[in-house]
């Protein structure tokens, strides 16, 4: 069975350019005829051109030929163009496509698949799809269209040479359809093994100060190698049997030539048929075989674009956990910015059996700055990532303004929430594109406004191109307190009613600490905040302090009367200030 189901997913990426699909088959079919022509014209001079009687006739058949070879000249070259256009136009929609999808996935697809793994099928994969879509296509279906029509003019050259080489086709068939699904499979091995390498060289590009710091490059070079070579002998057995494939079908397409052009000779001796016509039987026999070689060639390529395929589509077959419902409801246009949490349970998909909280309620009143604190894995985090709904709860419910998170639309309940996250993320950019992320829309000048706001302008200023400085990849020329900086502004950009602040000034000096808490002070104002702190010292200005612990919330109140009540608050100021 000829596995190439998983290339017709392409098909609705290929409706809209209709026209253009068959204009290359127009342009296929007119160079189809004038190469099938041809031959004709070759029999003619072979027969009637060299003889004194005919002299004129053979001006003409040149001039035909001539004509022929113009009309299969241009018909070729725009048929390349446009199916070479269709190409490249359909892989780059299904590049954005795949990567539309991704980027809309929950975090529980990121737990399972590693980033190079998706780029690899943004890159690697689609390439391929890319090879059979454009030049593949174009080649098979030339190649389909002279073999049909070679077959045709083949039994109307001469019926008998014509059933002894239909007899031997099945010969070129046999070894397509054995090695054809055997080629896919090794296909996709080879893959896989490209995308285990590219996973492998993004984390430790992603980590490269961490492994330079424990020299640990010698061990992360051999991991690559070590990838690298088992992809390597993934492909050299795909490449064995394609070369096994490919010289089959040229030793059994001349093979049938010859044994046909050794009985034509026989005929034109004995006077069945005209020197014309074997040598017309011969072009025609020629074009066959030629195209029968280049579907063999190209199908090996047609399996290897239908394994990449199937994994290109494994991804966009996936379903983000996490999805708006269908009769979302809309957040009311004046909300009080209420947020409630009910009874909350919940593990992580990796952990199931681990509760990261455990019947955890928590009401916060609108305009309240409430700050949670308690030792590494209490769940401070996790009550972000729930407020957020980048998970759903296992039991209990989260409501915003009265409505219920699972029932509003996502992206409606993030734009209204700001976050500062621990770890600062900045893109490769300018310094006034990474703010402007905290609302594309925005203005220049509201841009430097929400700068001035987190005490960043006064740095910003001495960059060398000010706001247009390139910051590079993840923020590389900035110190950590200035990343955390513009991180904030783009938040205050965003002017978000609640917003979270994870360690917000955990990467600050003394100094620089004091000045965003003065801008923090402008930002609580008419908005919900809510503070994860170790340091204690961040939260005494608090309205409420939460205590967690084990995912529980143990105790709530503010900072004198948690240090006076003792408990785990009053343990962990003792540490920290003592």
């Amino acid at each position: 069975m000829l596995q190439v189901k998983p290339l017709r997913r392409s098909l609705p990426f290929l409706r809209p350019y209709t026209g253009r699909i068959l204009f290359a088959l127009a342009c296929l079919t007119t160079a189809a005829l004038a190469a099938l022509a041809m031959p004709v014209s070759i029999r003619l001079v072979v027969d009637y051109g060299f003889s004194g009687a005919n002299g004129q006739s053979i001006d003409i058949y040149f001039i035909a030929l001539l004509l022929l070879s113009v009309i299969y000249a241009i018909s070729s070259s725009l048929r390349y163009y446009t199916v070479m256009w269709i190409g490249e136009r359909v892989v780059a929609d299904i590049r954005s496509a795949v990567y539309r999808h991704v980027i809309r996935m929950d975090p529980t697809f990121f737990e399972v698949t590693k980033s190079g793994e998706v780029l690899s099928r943004l890159t690697t994969d689609t390439t391929l799809v890319q090879s059979v879509v454009g030049a593949g296509v174009s080649i098979a279906l030339r190649s389909s269209f002279i073999l049909a029509g070679g077959l045709v003019m083949l039994f109307i050259t001469s019926a008998r040479l014509g059933m002894l080489l239909f007899g031997l086709l099945p010969i070129v068939v046999i070894p397509v359809l054995i090695y054809g699904r055997k080629v896919r499979k090794l296909s996709r091995e080879t893959q896989d093994r490209v995308a285990d390498s590219s996973g492998i060289a993004g984390e430790v590009l992603n980590s490269i100060q961490v492994v330079q710091a424990f020299t640990l490059e010698t061990l992360q070079n051999r991991r690559f190698s070590d990838a690298v070579e088992r992809s390597f002998v993934a492909a050299r057995r795909r490449l064995s049997v394609g070369a096994l494939l490919s010289g089959l079908i040229v030793l059994c397409a001349f093979s049938a030539i010859v044994v046909v052009l050794w009985t034509g000779a026989r005929y034109v001796i004995d006077g069945s048929i005209s020197a014309g016509t074997l040598v017309q039987f011969l072009f025609y026999a020629t074009l066959v075989a030629g195209s029968t070689t280049a579907i063999g060639e190209v199908w090996s390529d047609v399996q290897r674009a239908a394994g990449a395929m199937e994994r290109v589509m494994g991804i966009l077959d996936s379903r983000p956990a996490i999805t708006s419902s269908a009769d979302s409801l809309p957040f009311p246009a004046a909300g009080s910015n209420h947020v409630v949490m009910d009874d909350i349970s919940f593990s992580y998909p990796s952990r199931p059996g681990q509760l990261a909280l455990d019947g955890f309620s928590l009401d916060i009143t609108p305009g309240e700055t409430l700050a949670l604190v308690g030792p590494s894995g209490a769940g401070k985090s996790t009550v972000f990532q729930l407020l957020l709904r980048f998970y759903d709860p296992r039991s209990g419910a989260i409501r915003f303004d009265g409505i219920d998170i699972r029932d509003a639309d996502l992206r409606g309940l993030r734009k209204r929430i700001g976050i500062v996250p621990q770890q600062t993320v900045l893109f490769a950019g300018s310094v006034m594109e990474n703010i402007r992320f905290g609302r594309p829309d925005a203005t220049d000048d509201e841009v430097v406004d929400a700068a001035k706001a987190a005490y960043a302008d006064g740095f910003i200023s001495q960059l060398p191109e000010g706001y247009r400085t390139f910051l590079g990849e993840k923020g590389a020329r900035l110190s950590g307190g200035q990343q955390q900086r513009i991180a904030i502004a783009r938040a205050v950009l965003k002017d978000p009613p609640l917003l979270l602040l994870d360690e917000a000034t955990s990467s600050l000096d003394a100094e620089s600490e004091n000045l965003l808490q003065q801008a923090l002070q402008k930002l609580m104002a008419n908005r919900t905040v809510i503070v994860i702190a170790h340091r204690l010292a961040t939260v005494k200005k608090v309205d409420r302090i939460i205590v967690m612990e084990r995912g529980r919330l143990v105790d709530s109140g503010d900072h004198d009367s948690l240090i006076a009540g003792g408990g785990i608050y009053a343990r962990l100021a003792e540490l920290q200030f003592d």
